[in-house]
């Protein structure tokens, strides 16, 4: 029972220091694309501790479950896990992470059932305010524009993905504003970030009291918008995408004093504005396989003792 228990402190290590560790670190705002892998990595390699501790925890407790996943191996590597029938710890941890793993499941079922039911709504909102034209079919246009007073634009996701954009939105952005807006709107849709968001707001609200999947989601949320408008500025630079993210949300107050749910609007205008210098390609290449390593420690803290057994 000691590589169950090593991995369960292992993964409540990962949760506990590396969020930290990427608080304090200077470079996610640099490197956005990489802080997303980095992220998704530590996530990773926490569900993979859970995972492998109640596979070999469920071995424990079982001889049937037990010989399902040693049948292969040789009685000499049975025994270098020391897994004895009978541990009532054992046992419970199994169940404990099954019913977890489950209700992770569960979460991310329901996160897509929620986002499916608000994508088919505002799909139905929008044909109501832009209805189609005789000969026009649903889908078709990738580009809607509705009147409105408001400047705003947004990205539909699906199997055809439009961009919504407002009349008001079209005066207010000049020049080749529009054009950045549409970049960063596709960013988000080349990259599927709508699936990093639906998952992190799945583990975050299924197990809300776990706090390194509530900044796992609000990284999300918030280096998302980073990457994508550094796609966007690759083409029609950085100032074009500032101007144009003050253009779309000037009349919301975020701007001012007072704090909005929209606060991260004017530290990406400043990012803009003042870019920091990017990492070096070797030191991106250097996180990136770092990065790749985490979900790799559960996995030699699993075989070491099998392979060790082998040797």
């Amino acid at each position: 029972m000691m590589v169950p228990a090593a991995l369960m402190l292992l993964g409540a290590l990962t949760a506990v220091v590396a969020p930290r560790l990427l608080a304090r670190a200077d470079w996610p705002d640099r490197e956005p694309v990489v802080a997303l892998w980095m992220w998704q990595c530590v996530v990773v390699a926490v569900l993979l501790c859970c995972a492998l501790s109640m596979t070999l925890s469920a071995a424990a407790a079982w001889a049937a479950v037990r010989g399902h996943v040693f049948a292969p191996a040789p009685h000499e590597v049975v025994e270098a896990y020391a897994l004895s029938t009978g541990n009532p710890w054992a046992a419970t941890t199994a169940v404990a992470l099954a019913c977890g793993g489950l209700w992770t499941a569960a979460m991310l079922v329901r996160e897509v059932v929620r986002a499916r039911r608000r994508r088919r709504q505002r799909r139905a909102e929008l044909l109501v305010r832009a209805p189609l034209l005789p000969g026009e079919e649903p889908g078709t246009d990738r580009l809607v524009v509705l009147e409105g007073e408001r400047a705003d634009a947004w990205w539909l996701p699906g199997t055809a993905p439009q961009l919504v954009i407002t009349t008001a939105a079209l005066r207010r952005l000049k020049g080749r504003q529009l054009d950045a807006v549409l970049a960063h709107e596709q960013g988000h849709a080349r990259a599927r970030h709508d699936w990093l968001l639906h998952c992190s707001a799945a583990l975050a609200n299924g197990f809300p009291q776990v706090p390194v999947f509530a900044a796992f989601r609000d990284e999300m949320h918030r280096l998302v918008e980073l990457a994508a408008d550094d796609m966007a500025s690759r083409r029609f630079g950085r100032l074009t995408i500032a101007l144009a993210l003050v253009g779309l949300n000037e009349d919301r107050g975020v701007f001012g004093p007072c704090p909005t749910p929209e606060a991260h609007v004017p530290q990406r205008v400043n990012r803009l504005l003042t870019p920091p210098d990017r990492l070096t390609a070797a030191r991106r290449l250097r996180l990136t396989a770092a990065a790749a390593l985490v979900p790799v420690v559960p996995l030699l803290v699993t075989f070491v003792p099998g392979l060790r057994a082998l040797g």
